[in-house]
């Protein structure tokens, strides 16, 4: 039992994952930070209204979906710079 679990442990490359998930997540709460306390305070100081985060139209909750995607982009941005990166490849692409 003990060797068909550390077969399927390297088999699976579960390690590797662990660590990817474990490595993502802490990357993720690093973005989100940045995000949230350098990015959108000076998105705030340029439009006219203030706390754009609280834009409601109607009972759709606008300024919320925009926080996210700007949350969203900046994090494929820098996923794609990391993976650039660590490929070392001219362009980053599906092989």
């Amino acid at each position: 039992m003990k060797g068909e679990f550390m077969k399927f442990l390297k088999e699976y490359s579960v390690i590797g994952l662990a660590i990817g998930v474990i490595i993502g997540s802490k990357a993720g709460e690093l973005v989100k930070a940045v995000v949230d306390g350098l990015m959108m305070p000076l998105i705030g100081m340029v439009l006219p209204s203030g706390d754009w985060q609280e834009l409601m139209v109607g009972p759709f909750a606008v300024g919320l979906v925009l926080a996210a995607l700007i949350n969203f982009v900046i994090v494929a941005w820098l996923v794609f710079l990391f993976a650039k990166k660590v490929l070392r490849e001219d362009s980053v692409g599906k092989k």
